[in-house]
């Protein structure tokens, strides 16, 4: 790890940035040049940590992919020295650059590489009020589970009535019915 932080991740960018050039006439990866353009943008706009976090994900693809690439494609010998020197340069300009992520106080969240954190920020809560002090719509799992009582259902009596029903008074003045 001590090899890590002695590493400048600008000056391994830009020699990445110029042999990529170099072999960018011939039949090499064309998407190298273009990487290490990104990534020297990515180190030297310190605002925004998201272009050095973009750019090392990508590098890490790119190792695989120039194997791959090197395998379905031929190339004369030293086009192919300077492709495989600039495949082993890709090594420590990704430990460089992954450890400038993390000096900026980034993380590679995405993946869930977190350091010692694996279970990731909570970023979401129950809507509705929902919570551990006193409704019931939450339960621990070490809580016993609550036995709902019985509904109780009053039960109906007949009316009676003692009184039978008595005509309402008749009406006084000027409403009087016929």
């Amino acid at each position: 790890m001590d090899f890590v932080q002695g590493l400048d991740p600008s000056k391994l960018l830009l020699g990445g940035a110029v042999l990529s050039f170099a072999v960018s006439a011939f039949s090499a990866p064309i998407y190298n040049f273009p990487l290490f353009l990104y990534g020297l943008y990515g180190q030297e706009n310190t605002e925004s940590v998201s272009a050095l976090q973009n750019f090392t994900g990508f590098l890490a693809g790119s190792l695989l992919w120039d194997i791959v690439w090197m395998a379905n494609n031929g190339q004369h010998g030293f086009i192919k020295f300077l492709t495989i020197l600039l495949l082993v340069l890709k090594i420590p300009t990704l430990a460089a650059c992954g450890l400038a992520v993390r000096q900026r106080g980034a993380t590679f969240g995405g993946l869930g590489l977190r350091g010692n954190d694996l279970s990731g920020p909570t970023v979401w809560s129950m809507p509705g009020g929902f919570t551990s002090t006193g409704r019931d719509g939450y339960q621990n799992l070490d809580e016993e589970a609550a036995t709902p009582a019985a509904p109780r259902v009053p039960v109906a009596t007949p009316h009676r009535s003692s009184n039978p029903a008595s005509p309402p008074p008749p009406a006084t003045g000027p409403y009087q019915t016929a």
